[in-house]
């Protein structure tokens, strides 16, 4: 008598809606891109394309890379075929795979878009495509500040729609002492309260007075808009001088650092506020992560009531949080002035207090993650900024490309963010 001994294979794990949905937006997108690639495979003109490697505010030699356009967007355009097969064959879904995947897939339809767009020039002379990143560098460094501060203010349950408000502020007084002073230094001091100022008000009116936290943001940055405004014109002119000439942060070359190929001059040879900005990231995330303070600020804005509950003062935690945020968004705010421009104008900040708050949400509320994020968006406003010139594209679907990419990247890559559990609640201790 013989006994069936047939092992019954574990029956897979239901997939759930949400990440059906996941799987279908994902597929979506880098069907589209293969698409976008193949088109650009097939109206791109044999010829060089040639690839400036170092900046070019280097004093150093120059160094640069030719190659065939088409065969250069025929690689990527294979890139994005393996990529898409392997996702649709469930062979990198999760996990590092899929990222590196992912990470590949945009190198390769950056790089076939940029190879696309400067073939073809009808010129004597083709314009070549420059370095991205010390460009990249400058549009980041108040979206990572800016974030940053998101970031401190978040974690304690406090949302903070007023980023842009605070970059106004700090732009606008960073300009003002630093030419009182004829100090840029000191233009950093001004920046930073103007900035502390704002995250007071906010505080004050959302911690103490309970008011609606995302109405009150916007509140902050139309103040802000309007206040600066109205004490840039009381400047008389024959005082502009005095009051809104301030001096720019010098540039500072790392030894060693600043003389290596590709990324020497374009990272490591920049005014002081981009080193600032350089460490404000490892500090945040010390502060946030690694300290007891930082897992009270977490612990106020995950659950308020059991943090209440085991001694830790809510209200006074949250207000720590907030201004030690302002001294970040202040900063971001000074370098429109002291570290780029150098005089103050309205509206100078041009609402990329509200792109740090979109790198903040697609970081996932993280300082190293928003950072990112933030770099990610520089990254993309200095190629558009480079593409204007060729008049392939309209300008203004180039001037959309920064924005249109981050909707992409949140949607389909990110998917949905879950931010701190009491984030915006305000606390009424029972």
């Amino acid at each position: 008598m013989s006994v069936d001994q047939t092992v019954a294979e574990p029956a897979e794990a239901p997939v759930s809606p949400a990440e059906r949905s996941r799987t279908r937006r994902i597929t979506t997108i880098l069907a589209i891109a293969t698409a976008l690639l193949l088109l650009m495979w097939w109206k791109t003109e044999s010829g060089d394309f040639t690839f400036l490697l170092q900046p070019t505010s280097s004093d150093t030699d120059e160094i640069s890379v030719s190659t065939d356009g088409k065969r250069l967007v025929m690689y990527c355009t294979i890139i994005a075929i393996v990529g898409l097969v392997l996702f649709a064959a469930k062979l990198a879904r999760r996990g590092a795979l899929f990222g590196a995947l992912m990470a590949l897939v945009g190198v390769a339809f950056i790089v076939g878009f940029c190879a696309w767009a400067y073939s073809g020039q009808d010129t004597p002379s083709p314009l070549p495509m420059t370095n991205p990143l010390e460009g990249t560098v400058q549009y980041a460094t108040p979206l990572v500040l800016g974030a940053l501060c998101g970031a401190m203010c978040e974690r304690a349950g406090v949302i903070n729609v007023g980023i842009e408000a605070q970059f106004l502020a700090g732009a606008f007084f960073a300009s003002v002492s630093a030419s009182l002073a004829y100090s840029a230094w000191m233009g950093l001091v001004g920046g930073i309260g103007a900035g502390i100022a704002i995250g007071a008000l906010l505080a004050l009116f959302a911690i103490r007075y309970l008011v609606n936290q995302v109405v009150l943001g916007v509140v902050l940055v139309v103040f802000a808009t309007g206040i600066t405004g109205f004490l840039l014109d009381q400047i008389p002119s024959d005082q502009v001088e005095l009051l809104n000439s301030p001096p720019i942060l010098a540039t500072w070359e790392i030894p060693g650092l600043s003389e290596l190929p590709v990324v020497g001059a374009a990272l490591f040879a920049q005014n002081w506020l981009v080193y600032i900005m350089y460490l404000s990231v490892p500090v945040a995330w010390f502060l946030l992560f690694q300290t007891r303070w930082g897992l009270r600020v977490r612990a106020v804005g995950e659950h308020p009531t059991a943090a209440d509950t085991v001694g830790i003062k809510v209200r006074g935690r949250r207000w720590q949080a907030v201004l030690v945020g302002g001294i970040f968004a202040g900063l971001g705010g000074a370098f429109y002035t002291v570290g780029s421009t150098g005089a103050f104008d309205k509206d100078v900040s041009a609402g990329t207090g509200f792109i740090a708050l979109a790198a903040l949400i697609m970081g996932r509320w993280h300082p190293v993650g928003a950072a990112l994020a933030a770099l990610f968006f520089g990254f993309v406003s200095q190629l558009q900024t480079q593409l204007q010139i060729l008049a392939k594209l309209p300008t203004e679907l180039l001037a959309m490309t920064p924005y249109l990419a981050t909707i992409i990247v949140v949607a389909g890559f990110v998917g949905r963010a879950i931010p701190p559990a009491a984030d915006g609640e305000p606390y009424v201790k029972s």
